[in-house]
């Protein structure tokens, strides 16, 4: 009876060695424009699901490109993430990414917000705002982007320079829906209201709303809940003197860009790499994604965190976010012609 039972226990014992080992089974290398401390908890929870180790990668957009393209085929990178639709454009203008097909990313993840032929998907999501002085604004004066041109508001617009991959996508959205002549007269009426020269980054000009330097802000989201999730006592008071306004309601909705990732034309790993994206767009990952940075959630069944669901519900506007990689060369000559630096 003893021998039998040994020989159960250490049968058991061998089908459990073989399950470990097949979860162990496989890698995926990740070249990665994300902040480290807003990815790596998603790549932790996906290890512990599936086994499959992670390599992670990190550097900036540009670097990271310009690595993919050097390395070629021989590239041990698996996955491209990046923050911008003008990033994950570039990189399939460059060859360095190829089509995926999955049905589950195709469930999980809104047609808007992937390419139409699979070469890489939107894993989180910001509108593009304006932000407004509470004491010198009412959300009443406000309505569209296109009103940003108006005069009313010479000399009370702060927004960051056009290198801004941000800017470039708004204005490529502009393209899109008004047709390149209505938008060059769109951007050089906003360069004709800016308060002050453009300088630094979001975060910058929602404090330049809250400091008086200038009563409306072109900025993400993100930063502006950031700011009120803030430790730093300075970025939280700024936040509260500022309100946040989604433009176009009564129309096409606001503004949308998408961080995302594509599997590389070198993946190695294509199948672990194709797991890793699925993953990122399930709830668990999106759950992460949107309490880290409060993005909005491209999964439709996803919860925003407190901080976004504050804001309320709005309107997003609904064209294939595509196009805005698509226009991005079209938005940065009329940015030099306007003189939007």
């Amino acid at each position: 009876m003893m021998r039998l039972l040994g020989l159960v226990l250490g049968g058991m014992m061998a089908v459990g060695a073989a399950d470990a080992a097949e979860m162990s089974k496989g890698e995926v290398n990740v070249y990665s424009a994300r902040k480290d401390h807003l990815l790596k908890p998603v790549l932790d929870q996906f290890t512990a699901r599936t086994g499959i180790k992670v390599n992670l990668l990190s550097a900036g957009e540009e670097q990271l490109l310009e690595r993919l393209k050097s390395e070629g085929p021989g590239s041990p990178a698996d996955l491209f993430i990046t923050t911008d639709v003008a990033h994950l454009h570039k990189a399939r203008v460059a060859g360095v990414l190829q089509p995926t097909q999955s049905a589950e990313l195709d469930r999980n993840i809104p047609a808007r917000y992937r390419d139409p032929q699979g070469y890489w998907y939107g894993l989180s999501a910001r509108a593009r705002v304006v932000l407004y002085a509470k004491d010198r604004v009412k959300p009443s004066e406000l309505s569209t982007y296109e009103d940003l041109a108006d005069p009313k508001w010479k000399g009370r617009i702060c927004v960051r320079s056009s290198s801004s991959t941000y800017n470039q996508s708004l204005l490529a959205g502009l393209v899109a829906v008004m047709g390149p002549d209505k938008a060059e007269g769109w951007a050089r009426a906003v360069a004709g209201n800016m308060a002050r020269k453009p300088q630094g980054g979001d975060r910058d000009q929602i404090a330049a709303v809250a400091a008086g330097q200038c009563d409306l802000a072109i900025a993400n989201t993100y930063y502006f809940g950031g700011m009120q999730a803030s430790t730093k006592a300075e970025e939280k008071d700024a936040a509260a003197k500022v309100g946040i306004f989604f433009p176009n309601q009564q129309g096409r909705g606001a503004h949308m860009n998408v961080a995302g990732a594509g599997v590389t034309n070198s993946a190695k790993h294509k199948a672990e790499a194709v797991k890793l994206l699925e993953f990122l767009s399930g709830p668990e990952a999106q759950k992460t994604f949107a309490e880290a940075n409060n993005e909005f959630p491209v999964l439709p069944a996803a919860q925003a965190s407190p901080i976004v669901a504050g804001w309320g519900s709005f309107k997003a506007e609904d064209i294939n976010v595509a196009m805005l990689g698509e226009n991005n060369p079209v938005a940065v000559r009329i940015f030099d012609r306007v003189g939007w630096r």
